[in-house]
C-alpha cells in the first residue's frame, strides 16, 4: 500500500476498528480502574489515565503498523505504550507527510466519573494545517468528521462516512466555555451567556457540557488558553468547517502547525457566529488592558 495514503482512505481503514474502540470503552465505562496519575500532569483532567486510554492507542498502533507501517503517528499515551518505538516518527513532517495523532479517551476525567461526553479523536495533521479528524462519542452513539476544505458531517456508529449528514450547527444554546486558566473574563460575560468554567464548574455527579458541546449545540463559544493537536485544535477544526470562527485569543488566523511548539496552537476562541466572536475577543481584549 502506498505510503502516503489519501486522508479518505486513512479514515476509512481505521473507522471500524475505532467503532470497535467505541463499543469497549462504552463497554469498560461501568468497570473502569484507574491506573497511576500522569507524571506532572497539570490539573484533574490530565492526571486520569485508564485502562481504556492504553488499550485504545494500543488498537489504533496496531492498525496502522499493520495497514500503513510508513505513517507518523503520535498518541497521547506514546510514553505507556510499547509501539512508539515502531513508528517512523511522531513529529509533524513536511508538506504531504501526514501526522496521524490520537487522544483515545477526551475527557478521561468525565469518562471515569460516568458521564456520556467524552471521546475518542483521531486526527491527520499536514504541516500547515489539520487534514481531517473523526471524532466519536461511543456513550452517545454518534460520531462527528470533517475534511479539509470539504466541511463537517455527523452520523450515527452504524453509519459508514458516506451516509453521514453535513453537520449544521444551529440554534446553539447562549452558553460559554472556559477552560483551564480562562476564569478571569467570566465576569465579563455573564450578563449575556451561561458561562460555564471548567475548572470550578466540573462535577462528578452532574454532567457539564465539554469541549466538544460545540459540536452538539450546547455551546455558542469557547475561550481555550491552550489549543492542543490532540483534542481541542482538532474539535475547533471541525466546527471551523462546520463554519464557526475559530482565531487565537487575540483575534488573529491561527498559525501554521509547524511554526507551534509542544503540539499546541496558541490559546483558541471559537464561536458560532460573528457576534459570539467579537463578544469573547472584546472580553480577552479588556483582561489584556487591566494587566497592562
Amino acid at each position: 500500500m502506498s505510503t502516503k495514503p489519501t486522508t479518505r482512505l486513512i479514515l476509512e481503514t481505521l473507522l471500524p476498528h475505532l467503532k470497535v474502540a467505541a463499543a469497549y470503552a462504552n463497554f469498560l465505562q461501568p468497570k473502569i480502574a484507574a491506573l497511576p496519575a500522569k507524571e506532572q500532569a497539570k490539573n484533574f483532567f490530565a492526571a486520569a489515565l485508564t485502562d481504556a486510554d492504553v488499550a485504545i492507542q494500543n488498537l489504533v498502533e496496531v492498525v496502522l503498523l499493520g495497514t500503513f507501517p510508513d505513517i507518523r503517528f503520535y498518541g497521547e499515551e506514546y510514553e505507556s505504550s510499547n509501539n512508539t518505538k515502531y513508528f517512523r516518527a511522531i513529529e509533524l513532517g513536511s508538506e504531504g507527510d501526514y501526522l496521524v495523532t490520537l487522544d483515545p479517551i477526551d475527557g478521561t476525567k468525565f469518562y471515569m466519573d460516568g458521564h456520556s461526553n467524552y471521546q475518542i479523536i483521531l486526527s491527520i495533521l499536514n504541516s500547515d494545517d489539520f487534514e481531517a479528524v473523526i471524532a466519536i462519542s461511543p456513550a452517545q452513539n454518534i460520531y462527528f468528521y470533517a475534511l479539509r476544505g470539504e466541511g463537517a458531517f455527523k452520523g450515527t456508529l452504524e453509519m459508514n462516512l458516506e451516509a453521514c449528514a453535513p453537520l449544521h450547527i444551529t440554534s446553539a444554546k447562549p452558553s460559554i466555555l472556559l477552560g483551564w486558566g480562562m476564569n478571569a473574563i467570566a465576569h465579563l460575560l455573564k450578563d449575556r451567556y451561561k458561562v460555564i468554567d471548567i475548572a470550578t464548574d466540573y462535577s462528578s455527579d452532574i454532567q457539564i457540557p465539554n469541549l466538544n458541546g460545540i459540536l452538539s449545540g450546547d455551546l455558542s463559544g469557547a475561550v481555550i488558553k491552550s489549543g492542543k493537536f490532540l483534542d481541542s485544535a482538532a474539535l475547533a477544526f471541525i466546527a471551523k468547517e462546520a463554519g464557526w470562527i475559530v482565531t487565537t485569543l487575540d483575534g488573529s488566523p491561527l498559525p501554521p502547525l509547524h511554526t507551534c511548539k509542544n503540539y499546541s496552537l496558541p490559546g483558541l476562541i471559537v464561536a458560532a457566529s460573528k457576534s459570539v466572536h467579537q463578544d469573547l475577543l472584546s472580553a480577552m481584549q479588556s483582561l489584556a488592558a487591566s494587566e497592562c
